[in-house]
């Protein structure tokens, strides 16, 4: 495709009429609408070259053509440079997400200003941000069978559980305990932490195995909110708008959007390119996310979490990476401040 540039030039004029048009695209058309400097006869060959290659396909009787997965993708790798936004845009993300220090409020407005910009679905993956750690551990009995866990982070947060215990717990025992979990998670984030209690519970005596194990149990939640992986979405109601975008039904789509674990192993596997972004077309994706297009970019410590947009593949591949990749350099500056 590289020794050809103008068959290139004729594939990205396709792609831009059908993605503003939805209408297969003619030789005749492109030629009216595109400084392509040839005769129809000319582009009508291209055509059928680029069609041999798999990258357009007449859909049943029409004249036109539409490009395929194969040629949606061969048109976003060309894309070398990703624009910025529009100085109007960038003051409007500024102003929106530089005057709240919220993180949930940042995260639900950041979903909703990519749904708006792209007219697609939105997608963000909480900031892995909870690189606190472990200071302090109180066990505490209050009451026959009741006993009260606290943690305490480096970041002063504090979160604690009371739970109910089959037999009375001797203040021995949770003395004990108490020192044993301390030694195995002091200093470990909440992610880490899974391990460290895995750790306490190999080495409890045997006659506190059964407290130990309700114990460790309620340390794991409490401490699960603060390492789970969650995801905002925004727009789905933008799925239905072009309803000929997906031949079937959206439902399976919309149930993938919400099983939140697909998606998380969706964005988990997109790995970014030399532009920042990551982007899976079609096929690309597996079950019922294979009619869609995916484009995604890390943000935050690490750019471990991503936030994106799904949408058909029949989308406006330059405009919404570059407002993918705008919202995370946003996102990372702000949370980095």
């Amino acid at each position: 495709m590289s020794e050809h540039p103008r068959r290139m030039q004729v594939l990205q004029a396709i792609v831009e009429d059908y993605v503003a048009s939805r209408e297969p695209v003619g030789s005749k058309a492109l030629v009216e609408r595109h400084r392509l400097g040839v005769s129809s006869a000319t582009v009508r060959n291209d055509m059928a070259a680029l069609e041999e290659e798999g990258l357009i396909v007449a859909p049943h009787t029409s004249a036109g053509r539409i490009p395929t997965d194969k040629g949606y993708r061969v048109f976003v790798d060309q894309i070398s440079e990703v624009k910025p936004l529009s100085a109007a845009e960038r003051r409007a993300v500024q102003a929106l997400l530089e005057s709240t220090d919220d993180v949930n409020e940042m995260m639900a407005r950041t979903v909703r200003l990519l749904a708006q910009l792209t007219n697609q679905v939105a997608v963000v993956q909480y900031p892995h941000l909870d690189a606190s750690t472990i200071r302090q551990l109180e066990v505490v009995s209050l009451a026959p069978r009741r006993v009260l866990v606290v943690v305490i982070l480096s970041s002063g947060q504090v979160d604690q559980r009371l739970f109910a215990t089959e037999q009375d717990a001797a203040e021995t025992s949770l003395e004990v305990l108490k020192q044993l979990f301390r030694r195995h998670l002091d200093g470990l984030t909440p992610a880490q932490a899974v391990d460290g209690l895995r750790a306490a519970l190999a080495s409890v005596p045997a006659a506190d195995r059964e407290l130990a194990t309700t114990m460790a149990e309620q340390l794991d939640q409490l401490l699960a909110a603060r390492r789970e992986d969650r995801i905002l979405l925004a727009g789905t109601a933008n799925l239905a708008r072009s309803p000929g975008d997906f031949p079937y039904s959206i439902g399976p789509i919309l149930e993938a959007l919400e099983e939140q674990v697909v998606l998380l192993r969706l964005l988990a596997e997109m790995e970014a390119d030399v532009r920042g972004l990551s982007v899976r077309i079609g096929s690309e994706n597996t079950g019922s996310l294979a009619e869609t297009s995916v484009i995604a970019a890390g943000y935050g410590p690490g750019a471990e979490a991503k936030l994106g947009v799904v949408g058909p593949t029949r989308m406006d591949y330059p405009g919404t990476m570059t407002a993918v990749r705008a919202i995370a350099r946003y996102l990372s500056r702000i949370l980095s401040q």
